[in-house]
């Protein structure tokens, strides 16, 4: 049977057996789960190998490329900016960025960048990965190409773009990059278990996990046998394609992609996520005004992703609960005011902001398309509420 370290409070047992079973029977390879309820961890554990050749096993600072999951790390720091008056939601970018003005893009606001309806979902030109992570070069295409459609339209999930456009906001208001901000300014206030980094430096690549393919990578042009991805779906999760080796590259690690490549484990991401399920207080540290944690729920945007041929409700920074989460949830989080986002091969976090609840998984085993192991772990975290 997995060996289960770290703790958990005896009433969330039923996380604990979720993550023990997945890695019985290999649906997990190593991989971290916590849950915190008014910033406190009731659930904080992991399992496990941290390598393809289980060698070495998953430590308590074990952290992996989450992923997606980063973009919540990004919407936390937006939050913070505006919360502070830096950033005005209904402003222009161009306020802030005078040179994204360019080719019809004035009307495009902080708000649409962060519901992903900016109109730029990705790069119009082909881009390479190595040429993503030179954020000068890529931030400036954004700046020069014309949006796809008129801005605040349409929802179209930006895989990467909308972590460049932030971090653009972000050193034009702060001086500091995104990953920077996020590391002075929301996890040094937090404490050491708030290990998430948005550009991971050499100190950390010991205690990195890479990930490691369970399901077969789908080629180029081509969807998960799971997925719904349309033709401009693939246009924009796919290019640039960020396979699971690419991963693996010290220079992805480096760069600061605020929509796909942050480093972290299960534990930094309920904590940290925290401030949103908790009012903007954790522990005596307020990194938000109440009513500035609130502003994720501030005028939704609903709709059908023309990427992922799905239905979402995007807030400010988050995606919010709708039917489509009630039903990967489960019922138990009906009615619930729910702030999350996962990441690609399956990580995920959430947080509630009516129980005071954030969960976090966080895995080394990818696995394409629709997964289903966030959803086990969520499901138990709530029956044990």
């Amino acid at each position: 049977m997995a060996e289960i370290h770290g703790t958990y409070s005896e009433r969330f047992g039923a996380v604990r057996d979720v993550l023990a079973a997945s890695l019985d029977s290999g649906n997990d390879l190593g991989a971290s789960v916590a849950v915190f309820v008014d910033g406190k961890p009731v659930v904080d554990i992991w399992g496990g190998y941290a390598d393809a050749h289980r060698t070495r096993p998953w430590e308590r600072d074990t952290i992996t490329n989450v992923y997606s999951f980063t973009k919540t790390m990004t919407g936390l720091c937006a939050l913070v900016l505006i919360d502070r008056g830096l950033l005005d939601l209904d402003a222009p970018v161009a306020r802030y960025w005078p040179a994204f003005a360019q080719n019809g893009k004035d009307g495009v606001t902080v708000r649409h960048v962060l519901q992903h309806t900016s109109g730029l979902p990705a790069w119009t030109e082909e881009i390479t990965p190595q040429d993503m992570c030179d954020l000068e070069k890529s931030t400036d295409l954004l700046a020069r190409q014309a949006p796809w459609w008129a801005p605040g339209t349409v929802l179209a999930y930006h895989c990467f773009t909308t972590g460049h456009m932030v971090n653009a906001l972000t050193q034009r208001v702060t001086g500091l990059t995104l990953g920077r901000f996020l590391a002075r300014e929301v996890c040094a206030p937090l404490g050491p278990d708030a290990d998430f980094h948005i550009g991971t430096g050499p100190e950390c690549d010991d205690r990195v996990s890479l990930l490691t393919p369970g399901t077969p990578v789908p080629a180029l042009n081509e969807s998960a046998p799971t997925e719904r991805v349309s033709p401009v779906g693939i246009r924009i999760t796919r290019y640039p394609y960020v396979t699971p080796d690419i991963t693996h590259n010290t220079w992805w690690r480096r760069a600061e992609v605020g929509g796909a490549n942050g480093h972290g484990n299960a534990r930094a991401g309920a904590l940290i996520q925290s401030v949103m399920a908790c009012g903007g207080e954790v522990n005596g540290v307020r990194l938000l005004s109440e009513d500035g944690c609130r502003r994720v729920l501030d005028k939704p945007f609903t709709g059908m992703d023309v990427a992922m041929s799905l239905p979402f409700t995007w807030g400010n920074g988050y995606c919010l609960n709708n039917d489509l989460s009630t039903g990967m949830f489960g019922p138990a989080v009906r009615g619930h005011r729910l702030a999350y986002w996962g990441g690609n091969g399956g990580s995920f976090v959430l947080a509630d902001l009516d129980t005071r609840m954030s969960v976090a998984y966080v895995p080394n085993l990818w696995k394409s398309g629709v997964d289903d192991r966030a959803f086990a772990v969520i499901q138990a975290a709530y029956a044990s509420t």
